[in-house]
């Protein structure tokens, strides 16, 4: 496997990742999830959570239960004893589990916990768990703000880059946006064009 690097900005050089540099990575990668799950959730009309696109695509509320299974998986890769998830009955308690399971992994980044290298099926590393499930869940939360879209509650867009995004804001309390954009093609009051 080739190693992940990081620069040396002023001289140009390379060096190899530590394993602690990779888990602060990863801590904040969880923390860009937990914001864009919530700028998709944050505001949605209130039958969203049922939102049926069509073709066999998930619900936002079976989105977001399938967003804590893979993730709940990556706390299984570390050592957790975790059993499966059933479906919560409510879109906000599925919500609250899913930002849950990303505090319990950000503690595992904190504390620069190994996963367990001959976790099923492929083996666990932190690159494995970046490619995984964690880059699984931050695709669901694109879905989510497509569905958003398609419900015809489309979310502003920011500038992401700007966010407030800190790894110690796992929950589902996350800031609102630095930089909004003011207008945008879909905004309200913009003309839609087909």
């Amino acid at each position: 496997m080739t190693a992940i690097q990081t620069a040396n900005m002023s001289t140009g050089d390379f060096y190899p990742m530590t394993a602690n540099d990779k888990h602060e990575v990863l801590h904040h990668y969880l923390a860009a999830l937990a914001y864009r799950t919530q700028k998709a959730l944050r505001g949605a009309p209130p039958d969203f959570a049922t939102f049926e696109a069509g073709h066999g695509l998930r619900t936002p509320h079976l989105l977001v239960k399938h967003m804590s299974d893979v993730m709940n998986h990556a706390c299984r890769c570390f050592g957790d004893e975790r059993a499966m998830l059933e479906p919560l009955p409510t879109f906000e308690e599925e919500i609250a589990r899913f930002h849950a399971i990303l505090e319990t992994l950000g503690a595992h980044c904190a504390a620069g916990t190994a996963p367990i290298e001959d976790t099923p099926p492929a083996g666990a590393t932190l690159e494995r768990l970046l490619q995984g499930p964690f880059s699984d869940a931050m695709t669901h939360a694109g879905q989510l703000a497509m569905l958003r879209r398609m419900a015809g509650s489309p979310i502003p867009p920011e500038s992401f880059m700007a966010a407030a995004i800190t790894p110690g804001n796992l929950s589902a309390r996350q800031p609102e946006p630095v930089e909004p954009f003011e207008k945008w093609p879909e905004g309200p009051g913009s003309k839609k064009t087909s």
